[in-house]
């Protein structure tokens, strides 16, 4: 399947996030099931994959006040 249908083209952020969540499942995958490390590769998917999240949210912020927290 090709997920770089939905992100926008001119986003160099959002595809080189995208790229690094890849690649982190692909290393999460290898940790579990060659080496059965589970405790630390589940971490790593966690932190690996939420930087997207984080970036897509900062995309579709419609307003200065979507970047505040107070």
């Amino acid at each position: 399947m090709n997920y770089e249908i939905r992100m926008k083209k001119d986003i160099i952020i959002q595809q080189k996030s995208f790229a690094f969540a890849v690649r982190i499942v692909n290393v999460y995958k290898y940790l579990a099931l060659e080496k059965k490390e589970f405790i630390l590769s589940k971490q790593l998917l966690r932190i690996g994959t939420s930087n997207g999240a984080n970036i897509e949210e900062a995309i579709s912020g419609q307003s200065e006040r979507d970047f505040f927290f107070c």
